[in-house]
């Protein structure tokens, strides 16, 4: 039975209250994950508009080009597996902090004069921020246990908020620095120092948790209840890897991820080489992004208030198979209305993914287990994606069979996310 704070008032009073008060406060805590998730994707987007420059400057052809944005998406699912056992090593407070810090150390690393450097720097950021894909739904599962589903959807929102904001600033900041694409793309270090330094007080409160339930522990007392309390007991789910739910989570992420990063990759080409003008098709492209960041924050508000969210899942990989759809069969005439359509879709589907983690689950260990797995599958899934498709497109020398090939694979988005959609609990 839970210990409660007036049954036991001589541990709970040998806490340093007033420091642990102040530290443990919600702005603090909610400006920390925010800023954390700013950078998940800030850093991936910023790359984009600059790697005809980077290949300009290396002299590097299309395909090594192209793995400049491959290889980081390609080690976040090989990093993924990895960080449920760094977090039950050493606490996901000092985890996500570590995280953060590689980050930036990573972005650095990418700028440096040498080829080996740009791509170890990819590795880096990629695995870097496959941790922090990890840690973050189980933070956010014991941090809000009643509140999840909400507050996974404010965080997948400011991820994309900082992808858009990245996009759009990379060349501003390159013409405004006159460092080349150098001292634009380094600049987002420093947002991830801010991200470091804004998370400092959740360590230290980890810290001052974890030394009074020792000092419990030490004197025989109970451990003190509160935040700390919910934290050392967690078990993993015994035989994840043979969940049919978690493989359909895995599988709903995955493809759905495959199509957003296929589209990332090729819709700007898609529609220039159906006769639309290159700064068009840009513009199309930039307004599908901006409107994901709607699908990514109302959808998992919805997932949280139902019981089930089956339905939820079967609409957005219907979204998904009609902006497709429109792209297959009104390239340029319903490119706007297709962009819309797909931002909400690819948004939707991201932030109901990690709604599928959060609400899946019964504990922060359990969340940071699925997620372990479902984004190990799902970015090496997602890798895949705009390599096949250029290779189908080489193949073929036109878009039809890529796009129908989408739209066969939205299929089995919906038949996923019928599956993790069920009102059911792992472990």
């Amino acid at each position: 039975m839970a210990v409660t704070r007036a049954q036991q008032p001589v541990a709970t009073t040998s806490l340093p209250l007033p420091v642990r008060t102040r530290l443990a406060h919600p702005a603090l805590l909610l400006t920390g994950i925010l800023l954390v998730a700013l950078n998940m994707r800030a850093c991936l987007a910023a790359v984009s508009p600059m790697v005809g420059e980077i290949q300009r400057t290396f002299g590097l052809s299309a395909t090594a080009s192209g793995l400049i944005t491959t290889v980081p998406v390609l080690f976040q699912g090989v990093g993924a597996p990895l960080t449920p056992r760094l977090t039950r090593r050493f606490g996901t407070e000092r985890v996500v902090l570590g995280a953060v810090l590689v980050l930036g150390a990573g972005v650095l690393l990418r700028v440096l004069p040498s080829v080996a450097a740009l791509y170890a720097g990819c590795v880096v950021i990629g695995v870097a921020i496959a941790v922090l894909n990890v840690s973050m739904p189980g933070l956010v599962k014991r941090e809000f246990p009643d509140r999840a589903a909400a507050m996974t959807g404010v965080y997948s929102t400011t991820m994309l908020v900082g992808a858009t904001l990245a996009a759009g600033l990379s060349v501003p900041l390159e013409h405004a620095l006159g460092g080349g694409w150098q001292a634009s793309l380094g600049t987002w270090s420093l947002l991830a120092l801010i991200a470091a330094v804004a998370w400092l007080p959740q360590v230290l409160r980890s810290r001052q948790e974890r030394a009074a339930a020792s000092g419990a522990a030490a004197s025989g007392a109970a451990a003190p209840a509160g935040p700390a309390a919910g934290r050392v007991a967690e078990k993993p789910i015994e035989g994840i890897w043979r969940s049919p739910m978690a493989w359909q989570i895995s599988l709903f992420m995955g493809i759905s991820s495959l199509l957003v990063y296929t589209l990332v990759a090729w819709m700007p080409t898609i529609l220039a080489d159906h006769g639309m003008d290159r700064g068009e098709a840009g513009l199309v492209f930039a307004f599908s992004n901006l409107v994901q960041v709607a699908g990514a924050f109302l959808v998992p508000l919805l997932a949280g208030r139902m019981t089930r969210q089956r339905g939820l899942a079967v609409v957005m990989a219907g979204l998904n198979g009609l902006g497709i759809a429109l792209l297959l069969i009104a390239p340029v005439s319903g490119a706007w209305v297709s962009a819309t359509i797909l931002g909400v879709a690819q948004g939707g589907s991201l932030g109901l993914g990690l709604a599928f983690i959060v609400l899946r689950t019964g504990s922060a260990a359990g969340a940071a287990q699925l997620g372990g797995m479902s984004q190990a599958v799902g970015y090496l899934v997602a890798a895949a994606g705009p390599v096949g498709a250029g290779a189908l497109h080489q193949l073929t020398g036109g878009w039809t069979a890529t796009l129908v090939l989408m739209l066969v694979l939205a299929t089995v988005v919906g038949a996923a996310g019928w599956g993790a959609g069920r009102n059911r609990t792992l472990g």
